[in-house]
């Protein structure tokens, strides 16, 4: 409608001009009488989300037939999306994960899963190992982010997993010792109860654990170049 009025108002303004240079006053404007012709621009919101719908139904047919594009995610914070997890067990986690991860592309597809649960001596059928990924695939790109695969562990500790399912054993065959990685009184991963100190303070602490072992291997290093720079000049008089 605000288009409709713009070119009426227009329409209008240049009659008005030419009257006046020909001398000639215009026509009065006659009520308006809707238009026969219908608007191209009342349809634009309707097209666009045709569109949108179409684009959402044709990546679900891509989806479900395995040739989706996966998208581009945010980025990933695994510290604070994980605040139940200590510094030091997400930096295992991420060994292992990398371990697994053969095509160095940063996921886990389904061969690669599958040669990790034959070695942890779980091995599991096409449509189990397919149902493994499915059930944390959150961005339904058939394969295993290192975020999804820290929500294998997250969900089986919060006993979201079944018991005899591929994930749950997954999680329970990783040699991830958690009664050492900060989970107070963890003699169990699954048992485990995270308590006592903030997640704050907790990262804090295990931050400045790091930074200090940092300075003692430093400081190891020097003491040996420092015997070594001795020896040499010994054997140099």
């Amino acid at each position: 409608m605000a288009s409709e009025e713009l070119a009426s108002k227009l329409q209008r303004r240049l009659q008005w001009e030419e009257a006046e240079d020909g001398g000639v006053q215009p026509a009065p404007r006659a009520a308006s009488v809707p238009e026969s012709q219908p608007q191209p621009l009342a349809r634009v919101p309707t097209a666009r989300a045709d569109a949108e719908l179409s684009a959402q139904l044709n990546r679900r047919l891509d989806i479900n037939e395995g040739a989706a594009r996966p998208r581009r995610c945010k980025v990933f914070h695994p510290y604070s999306e994980f605040p139940e997890f200590s510094r030091r067990l997400i930096k295992d986690l991420e060994s292992m994960f990398r371990l697994y991860d053969s095509g160095r592309d940063g996921f886990i597809d389904l061969m690669e899963l599958k040669l990790m649960m034959e070695k942890l001596g779980a091995p599991q059928t096409h449509l189990g190992l397919k149902s493994m990924i499915k059930e944390v695939d959150e961005d339904f790109d058939g394969k295993l982010s290192f975020r999804e695969f820290l929500l294998i562990f997250h969900k089986a500790a919060a006993g979201e997993l079944q018991e005899d399912s591929g994930l749950m054993a997954l999680a329970k065959l990783s040699e991830i010792d958690v009664a050492l990685e900060g989970v107070k009184g963890a003699k169990d991963f699954f048992e485990a109860k995270v308590q006592a100190l903030s997640s704050a303070s907790k990262f804090e602490a295990e931050l400045k654990a790091e930074q200090d072992e940092r300075k003692r291997v430093e400081e190891k290093r020097r003491l040996r170049q420092a015997a070594f720079r001795e020896l040499k000049a010994a054997f140099s008089t």
